[in-house]
């Protein structure tokens, strides 16, 4: 997850208020290549959602049995219920099939976390009516959304990218 793709960005994603009717519309997160080790990422997205979130949340590792005291699914296929969104934690050359699985089950949103960009399966989304945000983290947009920055790890109350001032 941490490598940066560096193709050129000509896809505009949602803006901060399509992503907000986005989590609002939401009742299910299914979080793709969720971890059950505490330094990763999806470890603590995963936290997040289900302490600060009203959403089901499902888990997706086809290795691991069982993450935060909640069941783990090997695929989307695989879940009780369609989620409305994918929350996506895989590698670059991953995405394009992590797409077609949440295709096949009728997912709502195709959502790929900080760090993640790729323009063709954004395209190959959208065309099949799907919903695309990316490079975004979903605990960051959703606790910056409901005034929670400080539960997003952001304590300082101000969205700002200028210093804070201290007394």
């Amino acid at each position: 997850m941490s490598e940066i793709n560096t193709e050129t960005r000509s896809w505009a994603g949602p803006s901060a208020p399509e992503r907000l009717a986005l989590l609002r519309s939401a009742k299910s997160i299914a979080i793709v290549g969720a971890s059950d080790k505490p330094s990763r990422a999806s470890y603590f997205v995963a936290t997040y959602l289900l302490s600060s979130s009203p959403y089901k949340v499902y888990f997706v590792n086809p290795v691991a049995k069982e993450i935060l005291g909640q069941p783990v699914y090997a695929s989307l296929a695989d879940l009780p219920e369609t989620p409305d969104i994918v929350d996506v934690f895989r590698r670059h050359d991953d995405l394009p099939s992590v797409l077609e699985e949440a295709k096949a089950v009728g997912a709502k949103t195709l959502w790929l976390q900080l760090g993640s960009w790729h323009e063709e399966v954004a395209r190959n989304a959208e065309a099949a009516g799907m919903n695309v945000v990316m490079d975004r983290c979903v605990k960051i947009e959703h606790a910056r959304f409901h005034g929670g920055l400080n539960l997003a790890g952001f304590n300082t109350g101000v969205i700002s990218s200028k210093r804070q001032l201290t007394a």
